[in-house]
């Protein structure tokens, strides 16, 4: 299985093609076409994954034309087609905090949930279905053991607070930077500082970055994307580290010494969502309700390591790979779930929570 590129990389380099006109013909021919959909599905792994177990029975059943596009969105990007009334696409794949933030400026369709069916609306995350999109596929922030450092039969650090517990686990640790400002270890080190799940949120960015000056000297590198982490975690530098979900495991499936520790990860999705002004709402609606069918999502779960939204999906996914899953109802009671809302909220002076992270961030990792 080839390596999924990192999503905050990929949506640079995306806004950038789109910027300069990258997709010319789709604003040319859009009014032409009423039995299609334009439909973003990330890129590599993920992409063919949508397009065997989504993209391929969809057209099958409804006879309607899917043209899969490999590029995610920057805001500025989607903005100015909304504005311009010039939208490319039909069908987008958002971050939860950018989607939020999209809904506040009214760039998105809301999502037309009378045209599910009643138990498959059960069975969707209560929290995935938003009026702006609903969640697409679960992924996670895990703690991951080289298991050469920590074997079964020797203490392991098995929740935050031992991860900075230097003194009784000493090791090579590895976490995610603050650069984005959504992503970071600002989650883990509330729960490292005794932080109960249900505190988190609000974050005290205060007492978030007081317990990071306490691990600032013992972290190896503080990682910036996904292949980074997951060289390094192939590669052997790192003993106890924070990863994706699905990166550690393609490397424990490919027979790499590791281990991943399910406590207190944190779980986020990202999700489908209509631009307004879309010429094939329709479509598009009908494409996400077949997209979160449990039947659909337990497709792709078994063809990638990402976890269903939809939790019906467990019904029919094997227990060898529903081990590996994000969203596996026996990982949700002892994880936290990313308040993307939370990120997304704008303060008196104008600027996001996001946003007053990744500042605080810039200024902390130089001292």
């Amino acid at each position: 299985m080839k390596l999924i590129m990192n999503r905050r990389r990929f949506v640079a380099a995306a806004s950038t093609a789109l910027a300069v006109g990258a997709l010319p013909n789709f604003a040319k021919t859009a009014s032409a076409q009423s039995n299609e959909v334009r439909v973003t599905v990330h890129g590599g792994d993920v992409a063919k994954a949508t397009i065997e177990a989504i993209v391929k029975p969809f057209e099958a059943e409804t006879g309607i034309k899917v043209t899969p596009i490999t590029q995610d969105f920057e805001s500025a990007q989607l903005e100015l087609m909304v504005k311009s009334n010039n939208v490319t696409v039909d069908v987008v794949a958002l971050g939860g905090a950018s989607a939020i933030a999209f809904s506040q400026k009214g760039l998105l369709e809301p999502i037309d949930y009378s045209i599910y069916k009643n138990d498959e609306l059960d069975g969707i995350l209560k929290d995935a279905r938003q009026e702006f999109g609903v969640g697409q596929f679960a992924y996670g922030y895990v703690m991951v053991w080289n298991t050469n450092k920590f074997p079964a039969d020797k203490p392991r650090p098995t929740d935050w607070a031992g991860f900075w517990d230097v003194d009784r686990f000493p090791a090579t640790r590895l976490l995610v930077a603050g650069q984005w400002g959504e992503e970071g270890a600002w989650e883990e080190a509330l729960m490292a500082d005794g932080v109960p799940l249900d505190k988190i949120y609000p974050i005290d960015i205060d007492r978030v970055f007081a317990k990071l000056d306490k691990i600032k000297p013992h972290v190896r590198k503080w990682w910036a994307s996904g292949s980074e982490v997951q060289q390094m975690m192939r590669s052997g530098v790192g003993d106890v580290m924070q990863s994706y979900d699905g990166r550690a495991q393609l490397l424990i499936d490919q027979g790499a010494p590791l281990e991943i520790n399910r406590n207190q990860g944190k779980v986020a999705w990202d999700y489908w969502a209509i631009p307004e002004g879309s010429p094939n709402v329709g479509n598009a609606q009908k494409f996400i309700e077949f997209a979160m069918r449990a039947e659909r999502q337990a497709a792709f779960s078994q063809l990638i390591s990402f976890g269903p939204t939809n939790l019906n999906a467990f019904k029919t996914i094997p227990e060898q790979t529903a081990v590996k899953l994000a969203s596996n109802p026996k990982y949700l009671e002892n994880s936290l779930r990313i308040n993307k809302a939370w990120y997304a909220e704008i303060g008196s002076d104008g600027k996001t929570n996001t946003s007053r992270l990744q500042e605080r961030w810039n200024d902390w990792i130089l001292q």
